[in-house]
């Protein structure tokens, strides 16, 4: 067999690099692809923990007790904690942990709680954390856990462990003196996520994250996740202020509450602009209706490519795409029962290059969507939430089959009720030599009455068009809220 250079199977591993399966057959072609192989991956273990069982979990544990040192197992022994039963023992041929560049302590409580008694889970963890966090160890990526209160900042070699880090996530409500501590660590972090933000009248419960987010160098992208219905303006405030001093950095944003403070007035470099209303929406009923929109009016963002928004009012947002300078590629907006007109007026007007478009739709907007769909002539994917009773789909349809670009064909549609198979047909039928369609469709109607009989005719026409080459890829998602609008190339 005619071997490779390292430096080619270099260039098709880091093809294979997402395709897990194929890296696992690498691994049997000889000793030089085996060696070459390992390093990527182990670099994310876990990868998909969340659907691991039990076994799995055991196992990943098993391989990281092999790496161990004497001192480590000694102690674990003085304390009756045996996980070698042999005299005899000998490490991996590889050490799997220094290929590690994800360190995710959530993985590490997990394969923790199914394998180890409760009463002597403290004393395994400190010995494992010692193996990952030390002077020899160099991390890019570090997820905390909810509720974790290990003091992770103070074990010996922390400083070289996470000199490189880039990518933090973590619970918002993990004790803020850890990220205090890391604070004075770690300069070098590009993305931050905060999950379940609860939103206090007490500056202190947040002041970790603020530390966090002041000390970083080179800050581009941070996200908050906020699960509270708590509407305490001064905790918002102090995290957006902490955000002003880093203005010149962050190019993406995703907020969970509408902004107090005018700091999307500072952020001009920013790319990406995600708010996200939805669930607070939905808790304290329609609180968008009483929220004051003062800061978010006349804001200029020059060089925004993505705007993801949901319960943001159509008439906050037509201006805000008024002020952009014609970059946006991706925009999606939520917004039930709302007349979009001079939104869409606005989009098309302003956004020549766009190339993803997710809206909310009365059928009196169909008119302003042809428009769209001729003067946006990039666009690709067209993602429609019709919050009416009786949708104009034969409407609609003509409307694509018209005036679609040449670039559109990944389509998705939701409404109350589900899609007409004669209006389906007659857009297949009106879709010939152009590109296959990709299409998702799902209505809250079928998902409470079950239709399967329907479905199944849906289904039985699609596969009709399969055949001619008309519609490449269908799918049924049967909650509005679980579609990923512009995730074509991986659901299908």
């Amino acid at each position: 067999m005619l071997e490779l250079n390292k430096d080619v199977i270099f260039l098709i591993l880091e093809e294979l690099k997402n395709d897990r399966k194929s890296l696992y057959s690498c691994l049997l072609i000889n000793k030089t692809w085996c060696e070459m192989t390992v390093p990527i991956l182990w670099k994310i273990p876990g990868l998909n923990y969340l659907n691991y069982n039990n076994n799995k979990k055991i196992r990943l544990l098993n391989v990281i007790l092999l790496h161990l040192s004497e001192e480590s197992r000694n102690i674990l022994k003085d304390q009756g904690i045996k996980f070698f039963t042999t005299t005899k023992y000998q490490r991996p041929f590889f050490n799997y942990i220094n290929f590690w560049r994800s360190l995710n302590l959530h993985l590490i409580e997990e394969i923790l709680n199914v394998s180890i008694e409760q009463s002597k889970i403290l004393i395994v963890r400190n010995e494992i954390l010692k193996l990952f966090i030390n002077k020899n160890s160099k991390f890019i990526e570090l997820y905390i856990p909810q509720k974790f209160n290990y003091q992770i900042h103070l074990i010996s070699g922390v400083e070289n462990c996470f000199s490189e880090l880039e990518y933090l996530c973590c619970d918002a409500n993990i004790d803020q003196n850890i990220l205090r501590g890391l604070s004075k660590i770690i300069k070098s972090i590009k993305k931050l996520r905060f999950k379940d933000i609860m939103q206090y009248n007490d500056r202190n419960k947040n002041i970790g994250i603020i530390s966090l987010i002041e000390t970083q160098e080179n800050l581009e992208d941070i996200c908050f996740n906020c699960y509270s219905n708590v509407r305490d303006e001064s905790y918002c405030v102090s995290l957006e202020e902490s955000l002003i001093k880093k203005a010149n950095s962050i190019q993406h944003l995703k907020l969970d509450w509408t902004p107090t403070t005018n700091i999307l007035s500072y952020l001009v470099n920013l790319t990406c602009l995600d708010i996200n209303l939805s669930l607070i929406n939905f808790s304290l009923m329609k609180l968008p209706h009483y929220t004051n929109w003062n800061n978010l009016k006349n804001i200029s963002l020059p060089v925004l490519e993505i705007l993801r928004t949901q319960q943001v009012p159509s008439k906050i947002l037509a201006n805000l795409i008024e002020n952009t300078n014609g970059y946006l590629t991706e925009i999606s907006i939520c917004y039930e029962g709302v007349d979009n007109k001079r939104l869409i007026q606005a989009i098309y007007e302003n956004c020549p290059n766009l190339k993803y478009l997710k809206l909310s739709f009365i059928n009196n907007d169909i008119t302003e969507l042809e428009k769209l769909l001729i003067k946006c002539k990039h666009l690709s994917g067209l993602v429609i939430i019709i919050f009416e009773n009786e949708p104009d789909w034969d409407n609609l349809f003509k409307v694509l089959i018209k005036s679609s670009p040449i670039n559109l064909f990944k389509f998705k549609f939701s409404s109350f009720k589900t899609l007409k198979l004669e209006t389906l047909k007659f857009f297949f039928d009106n879709w010939k030599d152009r590109h296959p369609i990709l299409l998702q469709t799902n209505s809250l109607y079928s998902l409470y009455s079950a239709n399967t009989e329907r479905q199944q005719q849906i289904n039985n026409l699609v596969g009709t068009y399969k055949k001619k080459g008309i519609v490449k890829t269908y799918d049924v998602y049967w909650q509005i809220h679980t579609i990923e609008d512009f995730e074509w190339e991986k659901t299908f």
